[in-house]
C-alpha cells in the first residue's frame, strides 16, 4: 500500500485522484492539502504541507505554480518522492524540479497519459522522416476555465519536435506580422472553450498531402490514473528526474 500525500485535493483533478485512488487496493490518500481545507473528504486535510504532521510515501501534486517552491522544499526536508502534475510551469520553476530531482525521486510530465505520450513519440518519428520539408503546427484545444496557454502538453510536443529538427523556432501570434510562413516555423495554437477537456493535433503540412496526429482525452480520469500509476512507480526509487519514458 502506497500511502500518498495529495496536494490540491479540492480542486477538479484532486478530486478525480481521490475518487480513483477509492477504488483502489494498492494506493490511499493519508491526507490533503488545499488551502480551502475542504472537510468533506473521507481524509484529513490541511492547508500547507507543513501542517501535516504525518509521513507519506509519495506527494501527487495537482494545484497551483505559485505553491510550488513550497512544496518541494517539504518534500526536500521529508525525504518524500514528489509525482508533480501541475501546469502552467516558468522554466525558473522547472529547473526548481530538475535541482530537486538530484535529492529526492521527482517524477515529472506534462501530461500523464500514455496516449500522449505516445503521441509524442510518434511525433519525433514523422519529424525525423519529414524533415524540413513539411510545415509543422501544433492545435491544442480545453475547457474556457484553463488559465495557460498553449498548454504544457503543446509545448511538450514542439520540445519533442524541437529536439530532432533544432532549426526550428516557435510561433504564438501572426496577427502581428504580414509575411509568408518560413520553412522552420512550429506554429502553436490554442483553443479555449465550453468543457473540452484536452485535444492535442500536430499537423505536418506538406506538398500535396497533410499528415495529422492526433490525441483525444474524454475524461480526467486518465490522467489521475496516469498520476497514480506514477505513484506507485516513484514508490521506493532513487533520487532522480522521472518521467512518462520512465512508467512504459
Amino acid at each position: 500500500m502506497v500511502d500518498i500525500l495529495l496536494c490540491g485535493c479540492g480542486g477538479k483533478m484532486g478530486r478525480v485522484v481521490a475518487g480513483l485512488a477509492a477504488g483502489r487496493d494498492d494506493v490511499r490518500i493519508l491526507a490533503g492539502i488545499d488551502v480551502a481545507q475542504d472537510k468533506s473528504q473521507p481524509f484529513p486535510v490541511y492547508a500547507t504541507a507543513a501542517a501535516f504532521t504525518g509521513k507519506a510515501d509519495v506527494i501527487i501534486d495537482f494545484s497551483h505554480p505559485s505553491g510550488l517552491a513550497g512544496l518541494l522544499e517539504y518534500a526536500v526536508s521529508t525525504r518524500t518522492p514528489a509525482v508533480i502534475c501541475t501546469t502552467g510551469l516558468t522554466d525558473a520553476q522547472i529547473a526548481l524540479i530538475k535541482r530537486t530531482a538530484e535529492r529526492i525521486p521527482v517524477f515529472f510530465s506534462a501530461n500523464m497519459s500514455l496516449g500522449v505520450n505516445l503521441l509524442r513519440a510518434l511525433a519525433v518519428r514523422a519529424a525525423q522522416v519529414l524533415g524540413g520539408a513539411y510545415d509543422i503546427e501544433i492545435l491544442e484545444e480545453h475547457h474556457n476555465q484553463k488559465v495557460d496557454a498553449p498548454s504544457g502538453t503543446a509545448l511538450m510536443l514542439a520540445d519533442a519536435i524541437h529536439s530532432v529538427l533544432p532549426q526550428t523556432h516557435y510561433v504564438y501570434d501572426r496577427s502581428q506580422k504580414r509575411e509568408k510562413r518560413d520553412g522552420h516555423e512550429i506554429g502553436i495554437s490554442a483553443i479555449r472553450g465550453g468543457t473540452i477537456v484536452g485535444e492535442h493535433t500536430v499537423i505536418f503540412a506538406g506538398h500535396s498531402e497533410v499528415l495529422r496526429l492526433s490525441h483525444s482525452a474524454q475524461s480526467k480520469e486518465l490522467f489521475a490514473a496516469g498520476a497514480l500509476r506514477a505513484a506507485v512507480f516513484l514508490h521506493r526509487q532513487k533520487p532522480g528526474l522521472y518521467d512518462m519514458n520512465d512508467l512504459i
